[in-house]
């Protein structure tokens, strides 16, 4: 899954995690799959010297990385946007940090944020780095779940219906309108009506762009 095509070369990435054993876990799982593992590290600092010595199609960051495990690996992710905007991010975490990464997640394109228990799915997880690779966003449903169950009294989303926000949910997951339409058991029309009337109702503008869909997801984290 590494490779885009036949003949061509690897996707070049590199690890930031402090956790020696994940990192090495994920750099043995990567280089399984086809990518071509370029650099790793257990620190911002490092991270940025990575980057900007191997130019990496890929970056996947740890948000919490030594000296004060707070946001150094965000802070690092923020600068490789800056300077690389064409190299993907994925951002891990142990714990969900919706506010940390809005403004990562909210350039809408090229970027993921996965919790750390969601590794566990060696598939889906190659899965998510495929879609955020060819240009797409994910957002862990878990950032979703959280700010469902924590409504806010002047709810940004009170304009959508029931299965509006149920949509909006399985878009965040990275669903295409045919695996939303699988899901609920729907024809893909039904689905294409539900996600046009949630772009209209949050006032986001008509595109054919995927990463429109996961601004729609991005709006509501943002008013928490």
């Amino acid at each position: 899954m590494g490779t885009e095509a036949k003949g061509t070369p690897p996707h070049r990435v590199v690890l930031a995690e402090d956790d020696v054993l994940l990192r090495e876990g994920l750099a043995s799982l990567l280089e399984r799959a086809g990518y071509d593992v370029a650099g790793q590290s257990g620190s911002g600092r490092e991270l940025l010297e990575l980057v900007r010595e191997h130019e990496p199609d890929l970056a996947i960051v740890d948000i919490r990385m030594p000296p004060t495990h707070t946001t150094e690996g965000l802070d690092a992710a923020r600068v490789i946007r800056e300077e690389f905007s064409e190299t993907a991010i994925l951002l891990l975490s142990a714990h969900v940090e919706v506010e940390h990464a809005m403004d990562l997640l909210g350039s809408g394109e090229r970027s993921g944020y996965l919790l750390k228990s969601r590794v566990t799915d060696v598939d889906e997880f190659l899965e998510t780095l495929e879609r955020i690779l060819r240009g797409g966003s994910v957002v862990d449903p878990a950032l979703v779940q959280e700010l469902v169950a924590a409504r806010r009294v002047e709810d940004p989303l009170d304009v959508l219906s029931p299965r509006e926000r149920e949509v909006l949910s399985l878009m965040a997951e990275g669903r295409s309108n045919a695996g939303i339409a699988q899901q609920l058991w729907v024809t893909e029309g039904t689905v294409e009506k539900h996600v046009h009337s949630i772009l209209q109702k949050l006032r986001l503008p008509e595109t054919e762009a995927d990463h429109r869909r996961v601004l729609a997801v991005v709006r509501y984290l943002e008013a928490r």
